[in-house]
């Protein structure tokens, strides 16, 4: 059975609590990556992924009880009711961006050993529901393991 050392990316992407989620935005669309640890120090205090960063937009839908009709109703609705929804979204971008990352990450991050199977990983991810594990050896972060390099490793083009 294949290691989580031979398909783990070893060169770990990281961030820090204190990061504003703006920038660690910038950071996982210029590296293509969807997810990253939160290292204090040595230590993985957090994950922060896609899915903590989408929560962040999520816009309360504007409720229908509040709207007013009037008689430009019928020419305005739609195009009013979007340009506030769009004006919601981008002061809630603009909210979330100066957040930090500490305030987002989820802080039960997931671990594996570089010497475990890939089908403990695999496992781990499914049952845990999550797309990548961090690869600690002693406490320390060595590598990260996602569900692609699981499946690249089991078609032979293992990631390093």
């Amino acid at each position: 059975m294949m290691k989580v050392s031979e398909v783990m990316t070893k060169d770990v992407i990281t961030c820090r609590p204190s990061d504003p989620v703006d920038g660690v935005v910038k950071l996982m669309s210029e590296k293509d990556i969807s997810g990253l640890p939160v290292v204090d120090g040595e230590k993985v205090v957090g994950m922060v992924t896609e899915a903590d960063i989408m929560r962040l937009l999520v816009v309360p839908e504007p409720s229908r009880t509040l709207w007013m009709p009037s008689p430009l109703e019928v020419l305005i609705e739609i195009p009013l009711k979007e340009i506030i929804q769009l004006r919601r979204l981008q002061q809630s971008v603009k909210d979330a961006g100066g957040q930090n990352v500490g305030s987002i990450m989820q802080k039960d991050v997931l671990s594996i050993s570089p010497d475990d199977d890939i089908e403990d990983a695999a496992s781990a991810m499914v049952k845990h529901k999550v797309n990548r594990l961090v690869v600690l050896k002693d406490g320390k972060l060595v590598g990260i393991i996602t569900r692609d390099d699981i499946i690249h490793g089991l078609g032979g083009s293992a990631n390093t």
